[in-house]
């Protein structure tokens, strides 16, 4: 039956109200409501085990985590990064004072190009910030090969790739620092929310100082923090919902699945199929309009899928490069992007997440194959 309910990219994972409303009264009773309280504890220590991670610390948000690792291992002067992502991963680094350097991407990933990063390296790059892009793992290996060549840190922006497997190792685990989003929109989520991996108690103890103003002690600050705690209330919400992530994320599974049968013999879309040996985690399904083959433009595609109820998301477009606060950056030019430009005017990310009924998946595919 035809219906005219939206459908929309991405539904938020909730967990049980009934549940939740009995950590709430624990959380009223107790009447500690943040600074590291009993659920913050748990969720820390239940995300290690889940996430196969030696050290976690949580964050209110996902782009706290970005600007406090940038000031952990106190990067300067230029960091090489990609131009296809959220905008958060280069504001990071602008709000660091760090000047970005955009390199282009890889066509069969969309992750960073590590071909092209020796290239853009000069006397002022201290650090490469990669993007796990849809929770596709960039190619850490030929990354860290670069950085320890030219004594560089690896910061990964991870916003993406939560419970992503290499071979049945975390990808979280690469690089130095790994940072992820609990954001609403994210297959795992803590209202808003994020997250820190580190390798060593030292390094989680200086950023467990600087996420809470630098304090040490009752009467001594050792860093000039900010304030980025996750409170009792998302921490519990957390709990509930790492109870129920692998369900969903089957769920969405199963939605690419169907997708990949019903559009393989479609001419001008393309999508990615997963990648051998790696857990992925279905936060995303992204095709790819060849408007020459497919007979219709990208845009005009997205905008007959609003017409009728659906609602993906040229996700990512415009690039980051494009933007007014980056893109007279000498790397920014569209002639340095070219893979990654043509990706943007092409993408749409299509409706994927745990509730949507085979009928929204018919309704999504008929907008497609019409």
């Amino acid at each position: 039956m035809e219906t005219n309910e939206k459908i929309t990219v991405t539904s938020p994972l909730l967990p049980d109200l009934g549940d939740f409303n009995e950590m709430l009264q624990e959380i009223w009773k107790s009447r500690w409501i943040t600074n590291n309280g009993s659920f913050h504890q748990q969720l820390e220590s239940a995300l290690v085990d889940y996430l196969k991670v030696p050290y976690v610390s949580l964050f209110t948000n996902g782009t706290l985590p970005l600007i406090t690792a940038l000031q952990a291992l106190r990067i300067t002067g230029e960091v090489i990064t990609t131009p296809y992502s959220f905008v958060a991963t280069t504001h990071a680094l602008w709000w660091n004072g760090i000047k970005p350097v955009f390199v282009d991407i890889d066509e069969k990933t969309g992750c960073i190009d590590p071909n092209k990063i020796e290239a853009a390296i000069t006397p002022k790059t201290t650090a490469i910030m990669p993007v796990h892009v849809y929770g596709k793992p960039c190619d850490v290996k030929s990354i860290q090969d670069i950085a320890d060549k030219y004594g560089l840190k690896v910061i990964y922006d991870a916003a993406h790739a939560f419970g992503v497997e290499v071979n049945g190792e975390s990808i979280l685990n690469a690089g130095d620092l790994s940072t992820l989003s609990f954001h609403a929109t994210k297959v795992y989520n803590t209202i808003e929310g994020g997250a820190m991996v580190m390798h060593d108690a030292k390094m989680k103890q200086r950023i467990d100082y600087l996420k809470n103003f630098g304090f040490a002690g009752e009467t001594e600050v050792v860093a000039p923090g900010i304030n980025s705690k996750m409170d009792e209330i998302r921490s519990a919400y957390g709990l509930l919902n790492l109870r129920q992530v692998d369900k969903a994320i089957e769920a969405r599974h199963q939605v690419a699945i169907r997708y990949r049968q019903e559009l393989k013999d479609v001419d001008g879309i393309t999508y990615w199929n997963d990648m051998v040996g790696v857990r992925h985690n279905y936060g995303y399904f992204p095709i790819f309009v060849d408007a020459e083959r497919y007979g219709m433009t990208r845009d005009d595609l997205y905008f007959k899928m609003q017409k009728q109820g659906v609602y993906g998301r040229r996700y990512f477009y415009p690039l980051i490069s494009e933007f007014s606060t980056y893109r007279s950056l000498p790397s920014a030019s569209r002639e340095n992007l070219p893979v990654a430009t043509k990706m943007a005017e092409e993408v749409i990310c299509l409706p994927i997440h745990h509730v949507l009924t085979d009928q929204d998946i018919d309704r999504v595919l008929n907008c497609i194959k019409r």
